[in-house]
């Protein structure tokens, strides 16, 4: 090669190096050593293979050759190797390395290597300094047409807006780039900057946007071998931002696998401390405080101390929640260090707070209180709620009632910015961020010792999800052809179980998952919780159990009186509760006295600890453990109607509903001895047909059209993704995601299926599930099995139960006759109204 050519070739690898860095490397290798007798252009090949191994993450082998860059090239060209070096060392966590090479180019390069600087003084946490780089570097690019150098500071200078909580102005700075990256032929950047429009919108709380670029990000970058660990962490911190702990950890253990593979030393610690804050999200101190500490140490190495106060902040979080003693140095420097996070300064003074508290210091946990209560007026919806719960600690003391009013704005701030979440995992693993408020509230009730303000706060802390009015997924082609796919897939695996298969059924359920998060409810925000004084009980009594540290209390509203009191511990409970369903499995396959009798005394004990003395029907609206309690079983309720309400507003707005004409359906799925021979004895009591091999199709019609519908199939609770629990039918399962998708949904459904009555509690007493959905669509009452049942077990108690829904009893009253006529306890309760 003459060195004409050799150099021309070096450009070439440079452009690539941009725009394709897995193609890039191979040729700049090449060309270095074909570029003996050419200094020029082997130090820009050096360069060129320098930027591409960066690029793809490979930073300690781009340092190496972006150092023999620098002692190759001269003026110019030394100078542009030093930008790409320090780019490389800031990736190593050598930022004040970094720091220094570019400060060497600014003579030479001028705007270019002060956007460099305005980077690495980004990463410093230096934000003021590196905002007025990006302003002067904007003009500069502008003046002179430099499309790509301005590309790039919007892009740098969009992230840094997010940071400053200038939202608007960090979307328009980002769309630009995105527009100028599309003009220049930069797919992969456009990909980049897909992500950071995720990472602001996700800031500002657009969860549903958010998603959508991150998935759009993950495809370009995927497609063009590009760096996907940055959408990782996105993508985690997405997740916590709505509660969803476990996939947030998940992603976020990817992503400091990914940075250590990549050699991306700098952001190491990031990912380290969102595995920190999910774990805080999962009370999991001592996780949290392991991860914050580690993040604490990298970054204090890499002199980053702006992300220092973080970790720092976190540590002492850890340490407050777990009760342990919290060293704190200079926290006046921690909170000066946090500048420009306004969600960690507010966390951070809240903090500080309790720890003044702790030491009696009074005077100090006011003046921490008082900062941080100015955010509830401005940022986003988590900042200001934060600041609305440090204004509800401010007055506790002083005027417990208007305290309870800034917790009830608080929480509608919340729950206002949740209503357009368009899927049931999103807006129950949101509430997640409520407890603090809800928890708060109830306290200052509690304090006040008047009931009705206790039954109010422990209605506003349960399933605030089933308040909203007419929330509704909206129609979505993709969804729509989604869901067949997995029923396919799922009847096939049935027939003949394969890995292949399997892995295909995970694809779809991920997919689906996915693409119902991009989708925004169409109804109004959430209704206020009812009143006591509202409730119309007739001549029924409500038992509302609370869960508060550690304790349970039941409220209970009989003839307009509400009393308190204390039931016991929640361990306590909890403990006698694992033997029910145990007891009633083995019941139900071998009678054995020695069971029955630990089913009697079990049952006896929880008894006497749970309910009033009262024969009168009852309206249970349980907590945490309690919504798996089989109520029939329990001596006082047998023969007696009980139905279960995830809360006593939810069960007020059912009992109102305008009475339906009585239509009936029946169908049954495959497989389970017994459900065809059942359905079609509920079909001749109510003299309709029944339709033989029901598929999905056949189900959802019915549900749409029938005012009471009975479903003999085979249930499935998935507790780790619940939004897959189903039922199986000839042609595949039904899914939450069918049932929600409904227009119209029955007034009684009827599930003889095993254990898909039983709900997944998540934080807040947040129910997720099949049954749970029903309910939140507006069924008003469904009858279900909240354990196990023996698939043929079920057809004498049904039979028994329709005769009386013929005969015009109300299901729970039906439910509870026919379980008193068989005489044997079993699982089903009716829940709703």
């Amino acid at each position: 090669m003459l060195p004409g050519p050799v150099l021309h070739a070096a450009r070439e690898a440079m452009r690539l190096a941009d725009v394709d860095p897995v193609k890039a490397i191979p040729v700049a290798a090449r060309i270095v050593r074909e570029s003996r007798g050419d200094t020029a252009a082997r130090a820009l090949a050096e360069q060129a293979w320098g930027h591409a191994l960066a690029q793809t993450g490979q930073v300690s082998d781009a340092v190496t050759h972006l150092r023999r860059a620098v002692r190759l090239g001269e003026g110019r060209a030394a100078a542009e190797s030093r930008m790409k070096l320090a780019f490389a060392l800031v990736h190593q966590g050598r930022a004040a390395a970094a720091l220094r090479e570019v400060d060497l180019a600014v003579p030479l390069l001028g705007a270019r290597a002060r956007g460099q600087r305005a980077v690495i003084l980004y990463h410093l946490g230096r934000l003021d300094e590196a905002f007025s780089d990006y302003q002067a570097v904007d003009r500069a690019f502008r003046r002179s047409g430099d499309k790509l150098g301005q590309q790039r500071n919007l892009v740098n200078r969009g992230i840094l807006q997010a940071e400053r909580q200038n939202f608007a102005a960090a979307v328009k700075d980002l769309l630009e780039a995105e527009r100028l990256a599309g003009e220049l032929g930069r797919d992969l950047v456009v990909g980049i900057i897909a992500e950071n429009l995720g990472f602001v919108e996700g800031r500002r709380g657009d969860v549903p946007a958010a998603l959508a670029h991150l998935d759009r990000a993950e495809e370009i970058i995927g497609l063009h071998g590009g760096q996907l660990a940055p959408v990782l962490q996105d993508r985690a911190e997405l997740l916590l931002s709505v509660g969803l702990v476990n996939e947030a950890r998940e992603h976020a253990s990817q992503a400091v696998e990914a940075f250590r593979a990549e050699g991306r030393r700098l952001k190491v610690p990031e990912a380290r401390l969102l595995l920190a804050d999910a774990a805080l999200l999962a009370s999991d101190w001592a996780a949290a405080g392991r991860h914050a500490r580690a993040a604490l140490a990298q970054f204090t190495r890499q002199g980053r101390d702006h992300h220092a106060a973080l970790a720092r902040a976190t540590v002492l979080r850890a340490a407050l929640k777990s009760g342990k003693p919290c060293r704190i140095s200079d926290p006046d420097g921690m909170i000066a260090a946090l500048r420009g996070r306004p969600a960690a300064v507010v966390q951070a003074h809240l903090d500080l707070a309790s720890v003044a508290e702790r030491r009696r210091q009074p005077a100090r946990a006011v003046a921490h209180l008082t900062v941080a209560s100015r955010a509830r007026v401005r940022g986003p919806a988590a900042v200001r709620a934060r600041g609305w719960y440090a204004e509800a600690l401010l007055r506790r003391r002083s005027d417990p009632r208007s305290a309870l009013a800034a917790a009830r704005t608080g929480l509608r701030v919340l729950d206002e910015n949740h209503a357009a979440l368009g899927t049931g995992d999103l807006r129950a693993h949101s509430a997640a961020h409520r407890a603090d408020l809800a928890s708060l509230g109830l306290r200052i009730a509690l304090s006040t010792g008047k009931p009705a303000d206790v039954f109010e706060w422990a209605e506003r802390g349960r399933a605030s999800r089933f308040l909203r009015r007419e929330v509704r997924p909206p129609d979505d082609p993709e969804l729509a052809s989604l869901l067949p796919l997995l029923r396919a897939t799922a009847h096939e695996l049935e027939n003949s179980p394969t890995p292949k298969l399997r892995q295909r059924q995970l694809e779809l359920e991920r997919r689906i998952k996915n693409r119902s998060r991009l989708l925004r409810a169409d109804g109004a925000g959430p209704a206020e919780p009812v009143r006591p004084s509202e409730l119309d009980l007739g001549d029924r009594v409500l038992v509302q159990f609370i869960e508060i540290d550690g304790a349970l209390l039941a409220s209970t509203l009989a003839d307009g009186r509400l009393d308190l009191r204390t039931v016991g511990s929640v361990r306590e409970v909890g403990d006698l509760l694992e033997r029910v369903p145990f007891a009633l499995r083995h019941l139900a396959r071998r009678p054995r006295q020695e069971i029955r009798t630990l089913l009697e005394t079990t049952a006896a004990r929880l008894d006497a600890l749970l309910l009033p003395r009262d024969d009168r029907p009852l309206v249970v609206v349980p907590t945490g453990v309690l919504h798996d309690v089989p109520w029939s079983a329990l001596p006082s309720c047998r023969g007696k109607p009980v139905v279960v309400s995830p809360s006593a507003t939810l069960w007020q707005a059912a009992a109102t509903q305008p009475p339906r004409p009585r239509t009936f359906a029946v169908a049954s799925g495959p497989g389970l001895p017994g459900a065809e021979e059942e359905a079609a004895a509920v079909a001749e009591i109510h003299q309709i047909a029944q339709p033989h091999h029901a598929t999905v199709d056949d189900v959802l019609k019915a549900l749409a059209t029938a005012g009471t519908v009975h479903l003999a199939a085979h249930g499935r609770l998935n507790p780790d993704n619940p939004l897959f629990s189903a039922l199986s039918l000839h042609d595949g399962p039904l899914v939450v995601h069918d049932v929600a998708r409904l227009d119209q949904v029955p007034e009684t459904v009827i599930m003889a299926a095993c254990d898909v009555g039983r709900p997944v509690v998540v934080s807040g007493n947040e129910l997720l599930g099949l049954a749970a959905t029903f309910l939140e669509r507006g069924v008003s009452q469904l009858i279900a099995s909240v354990v196990p049942v023996p698939d043929a077990g079920t057809k004498d108690l049904m039979v028994a139960l329709h005769r009386r829904l013929r005969d015009g009893a109300d299901p729970a009253l039906a439910l509870a006759e026919a379980q008193e006529e068989l005489g044997e306890p079993n699982g089903f309760v009716c829940v709703g109204a």
